[in-house]
């Protein structure tokens, strides 16, 4: 077996694996608009994912007072439910996915969404078993705060030097160098790879084949 680079490698969902980028940002700005705020623009909404829900929708509606929150997060949710079955896993994540798991690495998710949202989706046959472990924004600290990478390397016995971070979002780099891991991050999803350079990632791959290739030369 090829040696390992890293035993741990975490990916971020939306945007990484999930390709859900644009109706995420379609239901953030259906969300602000049945509320009575500002619809942000696509750059604006864009720029929360990866973040908690809550999180991401106070900063993308600046203007909406707290307690219309709940309000707004339940909008949300019903923009998104109504396009679920439009949802899908990028093409290649799954072959990508198995051939890291056939050399011996542990495969774990780290994401804004809740545990509820992401339980749906992980317990859908061609998922079901791939991750051994994951962690969601309900259930502990959001991006860009570390203590997601730091339960999960717990959990394991992994020092952060073995551990990989791949992100689609500021977020998810920012997290990684935060909790002292390496990183990389995908141009495929929510934000421009030019805001990725201060955040030093180990590469940035422009599609998941890519992405693919470059970890089984160097994870």
């Amino acid at each position: 077996m090829q040696t390992r680079n890293f035993d741990l490698i975490a990916f971020d969902w939306d945007g990484t694996l999930f390709d859900s980028t644009k109706i995420i940002v379609r239901c953030i700005q259906a969300a602000v608009a049945d509320v009575g705020g500002t619809v942000p623009t696509d750059k604006e909404a864009g720029y929360v994912i990866g973040l908690g829900l809550m999180q991401a929708l106070a900063h993308a509606a600046p203007d909406v007072p707290p307690e219309r929150y709940p309000q707004l997060g339940e909008r949300y949710r019903h923009h998104y439910a109504a396009h679920y079955d439009d949802l899908s896993l990028f093409e290649g994540v799954l072959p990508l996915l198995d051939a890291l798991k056939a050399r011996g690495h542990l495969l774990a998710v780290a994401t804004g969404k809740s545990r509820r949202g992401l339980d749906e989706v992980l317990r859908t046959v061609e998922l079901k078993g791939v991750f051994d472990g994951s962690r969601t924004s309900d259930e502990t600290a959001g991006k860009p705060d570390p203590r997601m990478l730091h339960e999960l390397m717990a959990e394991f016995g992994v020092a952060p030097a073995r551990v990989l971070m791949v992100g689609d979002t500021t977020h998810d780099l920012q997290m990684a160098v935060n909790a002292g891991c390496p990183s990389v991050g995908v141009s495929y999803g929510a934000h421009e790879p030019d805001t990725f350079t201060e955040l030093s990632p180990r590469h940035v791959a422009h599609s998941v084949l890519e992405l693919h290739s470059w970890l089984l030369a160097n994870g």
